[in-house]
C-alpha cells in the first residue's frame, strides 16, 4: 500500500504549486513546442522538488545550513539543467535553437566550472538567507506587487517596503564581497574598489579608463549591475545573471503577466488556481535599525559602459553584525531550508546587462597564487620590513594571532575556503602556514601566493594587501581537490608565530 501524503508533503506541494505558472513560461522560452514546454517543466518541477528535499534531509543530518535559492529560481535553475541534459542525452531537437547553440559554448561551462567564476548575481541571491531572497525576486524578477508579496510570505505589509529596502542592501553587501572572492587578474582587480566606491555615490562620474574595462570585462560589468540597486537595473542584473539564457526574456514575461494578474483584479499568483497560499499563523514582523540607511540613487542605464554609477552606502551592515550573520531580515523568527551543492552554477545571459555583442569580453579571470613567481615569491621575505616573515616551521611562543578557516563550499572532489588571519601586531608583509591532515591539493589561490609541498602549504602576502594594521585582519582564498577526508588544518602559524583558531 503506497504511503499516505503527510502535511508537510501537502504544503509543500502547495507552496510549489505556486511557482508551476513562471516554471511552464520559463520553459516555453527553452522548447520549440508547447507539449515539449509541458514535459520540460513537469520533469523539472520534478527534480527541483526533490532537490529541495534532499537539501532539508541533509540539513538535518548535519545540523549545517548551505546557502540555497529561493523556490522560483531554484525551479528555474531546474528548467535549464532538464533543458542541458535533454541535449546530452539526444532530445536536443525540442529546444530552442539558441538555447541549442547556447549549451554547446564556452558560456555554459560557467554552470559547472569553479563556483567563484559563477555570476555575482547567482552568488549573492544565494548567500541571502531564503526568506529574504524570496522577498527580493518576487518583487524585482516576478513584479508581483509589494503588498501581494507581502501577504504571500507572511510579512507584516505595513514594515514590507523597509524590509525590501534592508533586503536589496544585503544583497548588494553579498554581491560585492562575493566580487572581491572572485579570482581575477591585476587589471579588474585594480578596479575593485573604484568599481565599490563609484556605485555607491550618487554624484559621482564613471571614470573613461572604468568605463573602458567594464565594456571588455563581463564579470566587471555583472558585478557593476548588481551593486547599482537603484535606477531599475536591479531586476535585469538578477534575471540575467541567475536565470542565465533567456533570463531577460523571462523578466519580460512575467512584467506582462503581472501586468494581466492586476487588470484582471488579481493581485495573488495563487489566486489565478485556487490554490491555498501557506502563510505563517501570525505575521511576520521585520526588524529596524539593522541597517545603515542607503542613500538613495538613480539614473542606472542597462547600458553599464556608459552610464554614471552612485549609491553612497553609508553602511551595508549594522554594527551589531545582524546582516553579516546571515540572518533574514524579512524573516527573523523563521530559519530557512540549507541547500545542496548544484552542478548548475550560473551563465551569463544571452543579452548581459551592460555589454552588447561582440565587445571582446574576457572568457575569465587568469589563474594566479602559482608559486612559480619570482617576484612574489621573494618579496614576502625582503629584509628591511617591519615585520619580515619568518620560515614557517614549528609554532613557538604564545599565539599573538587567531585565524578563521571557513570552508564556504564542498563537492564530490573539491572545496573552496576564506581564511581571515588576525594579528595582534602590525605587519608590512605576512606569511601564513599549516599542513593539510588529509593530503588536500590546492589548485588556485586568491589574494595571497600560494606554495605547496607535500600536505605543507604557505600562503604569502600580494603586493597590495601586505600591510595590516596592529589588531587588523586580511583574508585570503583558495579552492583544493581531496579524495579520503577534508578534516580542516589543526594549527596554523604567522611569520613562524603560532596562531590560535578562531571558532
Amino acid at each position: 500500500m503506497p504511503d499516505l501524503p503527510t502535511p508537510q508533503d501537502a504544503a509543500e506541494a502547495a507552496l510549489f504549486s505556486e511557482c508551476w505558472d513562471a516554471v511552464l513560461s520559463y520553459a516555453d522560452l527553452c522548447t520549440s513546442g508547447s507539449a515539449a514546454a509541458t514535459q520540460l517543466a513537469t520533469e523539472a518541477f520534478t527534480h527541483g522538488i526533490d532537490e529541495a528535499r534532499s537539501a532539508t534531509a541533509r540539513t538535518k543530518t548535519t545540523g549545517r545550513r548551505n546557502p540555497r535559492l529561493p523556490r522560483i529560481p531554484l525551479l528555474l535553475n531546474a528548467v535549464r539543467t532538464t533543458a542541458a541534459a535533454w541535449e546530452a542525452h539526444g532530445q536536443g531537437y525540442r529546444l530552442d535553437p539558441d538555447l541549442r547553440l547556447w549549451l554547446n559554448s564556452e558560456k555554459a561551462a560557467r554552470y559547472t566550472g569553479p563556483p567563484l567564476h559563477r555570476p555575482v548575481a547567482l552568488r549573492g541571491l544565494r548567500d541571502l538567507q531564503e526568506p529574504d531572497a524570496a522577498l527580493l525576486w518576487l518583487v524585482e524578477v516576478e513584479a508581483l506587487p509589494l503588498p501581494a508579496v507581502a501577504r504571500r510570505l507572511g510579512l507584516d505589509p505595513v514594515a514590507a517596503a523597509e524590509e525590501l529596502g534592508q533586503v536589496r542592501t544585503l544583497f548588494r553587501d553579498r554581491c560585492h564581497r562575493n566580487h572581491l572572492d572572485t579570482p581575477m587578474d591585476a587589471d579588474c582587480r585594480s578596479y575593485a574598489r573604484l568599481l565599490d566606491a563609484v556605485t555607491r555615490s550618487p554624484g559621482a562620474e564613471t571614470p573613461e579608463d572604468l568605463s573602458r574595462h567594464l565594456a571588455r570585462c563581463v564579470e566587471c560589468a555583472e558585478a557593476a549591475a548588481c551593486l547599482r540597486l537603484h535606477g531599475g537595473g536591479l531586476p535585469a542584473a538578477l534575471a540575467g545573471g541567475v536565470i542565465g539564457w533567456g533570463g531577460l526574456a523571462y523578466l519580460e514575461r512575467r512584467r506582462r503577466a503581472a501586468e494581466a494578474g492586476l487588470a484582471g483584479g488579481r493581485t495573488d499568483a495563487a489566486a489565478d488556481t485556487g490554490l491555498a497560499v501557506v502563510k505563517e499563523a501570525a505575521p511576520r514582523i521585520g526588524r529596524t535599525g539593522l541597517l545603515v540607511a542607503a542613500v538613495i540613487v538613480s539614473g542606472l542605464a542597462l547600458t553599464v559602459s556608459l552610464m554614471p554609477f552612485g549609491a553612497k552606502n553609508d553602511g551595508a551592515v549594522s554594527a551589531s553584525g545582524d546582516a553579516a550573520d546571515g540572518r533574514p531580515v524579512a524573516d527573523p523568527g523563521v530559519s530557512s531550508p540549507p541547500a545542496t551543492k548544484r552542478a548548475e552554477g550560473s551563465l551569463v545571459s544571452p543579452e548581459p546587462v551592460g555589454l552588447s555583442a561582440g565587445t571582446g569580453a574576457k572568457s575569465g579571470p587568469e589563474p594566479r597564487g602559482t608559486a612559480s613567481s619570482p617576484d612574489r615569491a621573494t618579496r614576502a621575505a625582503t629584509p628591511g620590513s617591519k615585520t619580515s616573515p619568518k620560515p614557517s616551521g614549528s609554532p613557538q611562543g604564545p599565539a599573538s594571532c587567531t585565524v578563521k578557516y571557513d570552508v564556504v563550499d564542498q563537492w564530490a572532489d573539491g572545496f573552496q575556503v576564506n581564511v581571515t588571519v588576525t594579528s595582534a601586531e602590525a605587519l608590512d608583509s605576512w606569511q601564513v602556514g599549516w599542513t593539510f591532515a588529509d593530503g588536500q591539493r590546492i589548485t588556485q589561490m586568491w589574494d595571497g601566493v600560494l606554495s605547496q609541498s607535500g600536505s605543507r602549504v604557505t600562503a604569502s602576502a600580494e603586493q597590495y594587501n601586505g600591510s595590516v594594521a596592529a589588531g587588523g585582519s586580511f583574508t585570503f582564498g583558495f579552492l583544493g581537490s581531496w579524495h579520503d577526508g577534508n578534516a580542516s588544518p589543526a594549527t596554523f602559524t604567522l611569520d613562524g608565530g603560532r596562531c590560535a583558531n578562531a571558532h
